[in-house]
């Protein structure tokens, strides 16, 4: 067999070499894979740490490898003659154009792949050092930006697909797009809003993950800033989501970061009660939060005299870092305290109230 034989319109010889060049490729392919997968990790963390490299590296390495092996044989395939038998036309189409627009389509989608596992790859590196830090914001903002760059990604890919395998213009594409996404613009713009209110959450920083908040008559800790909404785990554990736009433009009560709490209450008491009763109750109650702990600042005055009942309002202020299960327990000690020095002096709480 000479080996300058002629087979399908291509040497026996052309063949060979292909077949030579793959079979290297599919020796070395983990090891060329591995070795890129290696520099994009090393250029996401520059620490280079070893551990992190050995759990992460293996998800990049499957999608390059697909799409070095596909590159390679689509480059080494183009070495050959297309044969004349093959030139089949229908409907104006020929068969080499047809298995052209395959390749195409087969490349720019293993391209996408690698590229959305590259986002996904440096997104979980990311993710992993902004976990180091307390601020919770910036494992939120890596998500976004994964999750957008993803349909950016996305589009890119169509578009490709658009002009390279249908022969479409991308220009006249582009600004047909532009016209209809006006219009797209105009019936969505709520969800616009939302989306442009989402970057200011997250680079004004009003609130971030984690804080508990009050917005619309509604408290709870913040779970997820999305693209859209805000979800929110409310105090009786249900799981609301407000839209971005909302939690911008209303008045939202960042309870997270409140230096103290406060503790308010009213007593009143019977219309009977004289006013050497309530000036003594004042001054026991003055004397008893001044010593008890976790009270940092009190007021006790008589706020309201009337022909129904006499109030006397108590106002204390506890820190934050009090878990909230310590603070009721305080603020059923100031009551039973209040209640207690009533019922030894014989001072009535008024029915009225």
């Amino acid at each position: 067999m000479n080996l300058d034989d002629q087979i399908l319109s291509n040497p026996i010889k052309s063949y060979l070499v292909i077949a030579g060049v793959l079979f290297a490729l599919l020796i070395t392919k983990r090891i060329v894979a591995r070795f890129i997968a290696s520099l994009i990790y090393t250029w996401v963390d520059r620490k280079n740490h070893s551990e992190l490299r050995k759990i992460h590296v293996h998800r990049l390495v499957v999608p390059i490898e697909q799409f070095l092996i596909f590159l390679v044989a689509i480059i080494a395939l183009y070495e050959l003659k297309y044969p004349a038998s093959w030139n089949i036309h229908l409907y104006k189409v020929s068969m080499q154009m047809v298995i052209e627009s395959v390749i195409k389509l087969v490349f720019i989608i293993l391209f996408i792949r690698v590229c959305l596992r590259t986002l996904e790859f440096i997104s979980i590196i990311m993710d992993e050092k902004a976990k180091l830090s307390k601020d919770l914001t910036d494992d939120q903002l890596i998500l976004f930006f994964r999750d957008f760059f993803k349909v950016i990604l996305y589009i890119i890919g169509l578009l490709m697909i658009l002009h390279y395998v249908f022969n479409e213009n991308i220009g006249n594409l582009v600004t047909s797009l532009s016209i209809v996404g006006a219009a797209i613009a105009l019936s969505m713009r709520e969800s616009l809003e939302n989306i442009i209110a989402s970057f200011i959450i997250f680079f004004d920083k009003p609130f971030t993950v984690g804080d508990m908040v009050k917005v619309n008559n509604f408290s709870g800790t913040i779970e997820k800033i999305g693209l859209r909404s805000t979800r929110i785990r409310t105090e009786t554990k249900t799981y609301i989501s407000v839209p971005n736009k909302q939690m911008v433009d209303s008045i939202v009560d960042n309870i997270s970061l409140r230096t103290e709490r406060k503790i308010e209450m009213d007593l009143q008491l019977s219309i009977k009660t004289t006013a050497q009763a309530m000036t003594a109750f004042c001054q026991y109650l003055r004397t008893t939060i001044a010593v008890m702990d976790n009270i940092q600042s009190s007021s006790v005055f008589v706020s309201e005299s009337g022909k129904q009942f006499h109030t006397i309002h108590i106002e204390c202020l506890v820190p934050m870092y009090i878990d909230i299960a310590d603070f009721q327990l305080l603020r059923e000690q100031l009551n039973l305290t209040a209640v207690s020095y009533a019922n030894q002096h014989n001072i009535s709480f008024s029915e009225k109230g």
